[in-house]
């Protein structure tokens, strides 16, 4: 008779034939079958067997739990999608654990920092085609930047390319002249009008999606809602991080082309195709990624708006002519991490004790870099947010040097939670506390 835990196994499958499936036993999360023959091959890790009943023995290859973003790296970058199944209880049911799958790993979802460019979005996009119009909606679940157009078909595959897809979600085959084979491509069922502003009113929760600017862009609404229900089907942890939807219009922007791009060196030179020896790579000062991604939208994006551009060079000649400002606030933001994807890590419940640590070190410098950009009336508007009881929680809960991950604990520092100081007592000093 074939185990439970192989049914469990073949149900889950069933329903993800298309990914590797990578189900938690414990410790490890292993493979089986077909799929354990990959990640061995791929992540170069030992092929076994394991006994699944029936006198059946099966193909098994297993990773420990505490490393799984290393292998679903080296998967993804080898071209396949990763579905993780989690426990989801600490007790066994008739002997079987419960067990989901808690996220499914794509190009377009990845959210490992060993797989994504620091100074770089990794842009989850869709297209929506009709006639001679398309919507194009687009999602970087890492920062949990969301927006949407509606343009001219003809500007669509343009469009496409200054975004650079990770992955690129294709309805019901169309949109074909866009797709090229440096983007993956997963096909998604095309989504009616009316489910697609359902599926937005329950992501936002609001009763009408007026507010977005969506009025007269279906196909724009159509291709937003296919990136919510491909993330709710796939990661929906990722869901909490998109909170508006941005609409924008391709006329506020120089529109260029391709061919223009490449031939620019925007940010790709043409004799090695990195950015050494492109325009991006002779500009790129940032201090960090936050404003490296910047940067780099702003050069494949180009304004058109007068009043936009004034306003974003004399904050430029500002910083230029007050050179000990300047100075100082280089000097600050080298202290700041990559704010906006450690924010998601936390919302997406992944994020580890070094990273948490690294997020309250650079709330820590926000008021310092407020104090100068307040001082002066053109940069007062940059200000932002010092979040100081978030920053204030991270100084006092974690130890100075936190693990790399809460496998073995020692990240909550002594002192700032009684029970845990106790329990930790007993773990130390359990025969004596046994014996009392």
């Amino acid at each position: 008779m074939t185990t439970p835990v192989r049914q469990q196994y073949l149900r889950i499958k069933k329903q993800f034939p298309d990914a590797i499936v990578l189900f938690r036993l414990g410790d490890f999360y292993e493979s089986f079958d077909d799929d354990a023959r990959v990640v061995a091959e791929v992540c170069n890790i030992v092929l076994t067997g394991r006994d699944m009943g029936n006198g059946q023995r099966v193909p098994l290859a297993g990773v420990p739990h505490h490393a799984v973003e290393t292998y679903v790296a080296r998967l993804i970058a080898a071209g396949h999608k990763v579905a993780l199944v989690e426990q989801m209880a600490e007790e066994a049911v008739k002997g079987l654990m419960n067990r989901e799958v808690a996220r499914v790993v794509t190009p377009g979802t990845v959210v490992e920092p060993n797989l994504l460019q620091d100074k770089a979005n990794s842009y989850l996009v869709a297209v929506c085609v009709q006639d001679s119009r398309a919507g194009l909606a687009y999602a970087d679940i890492t920062t949990g930047e969301f927006a949407a157009t509606e343009l001219d078909g003809r500007e669509l595959s343009s469009e496409v390319d200054r975004l650079h897809p990770a992955e690129l979600l294709r309805m019901d085959g169309q949109a074909s002249s866009v797709v090229k084979s440096a983007y993956p491509v997963s096909n998604v069922s095309a989504l009616d009008l009316d489910t697609a502003q359902q599926i937005l009113r329950d992501q936002f929760r609001v009763a009408s999606l007026d507010g977005f600017g969506l009025v007269a862009m279906s196909l724009a609404t159509r291709a937003a809602a296919a990136i919510v229900r491909y993330l709710g089907d796939n990661q929906k942890g990722a869901l909490a991080q998109l909170r508006a939807l941005r609409v924008y219009h391709t006329e506020e922007f120089m529109v260029l082309d391709p061919p223009t791009r490449r031939n620019l060196e925007l940010t790709a030179s043409i004799r090695g195709g990195g950015i050494k020896g492109s325009l991006l790579g002779v500009l790129d000062e940032t201090k960090t990624a936050m404003g490296g991604r910047l940067l780099r939208q702003w050069l494949m994006q180009p304004l058109r708006d007068l009043n936009a551009l004034n306003a974003r060079l004399d904050r430029v000649d500002a910083f230029y002519r007050d050179t000990a400002r300047r100075e100082r606030v280089r000097d600050l933001l080298k202290q700041v991490g990559d704010v906006e994807r450690l924010t998601n890590r936390v919302v997406q419940g992944i994020v580890t004790p070094r990273e948490v640590r690294t997020l309250g070190a650079s709330l820590g410098v926000i008021p310092a870099l407020c104090a100068e950009l307040n001082s002066s009336e053109l940069l007062a508007a940059l200000a932002l947010d010092a979040c100081a009881d978030v920053s204030m929680l991270v100084e006092h809960a974690l130890v100075a040097d936190p693990p790399a991950s809460l496998a073995n604990g020692g990240a909550i520092a002594p002192g700032f939670s009684a029970e845990l100081d106790s329990i930790a007592l007993a773990a130390r000093n359990a025969k004596d506390w046994v014996a009392a």
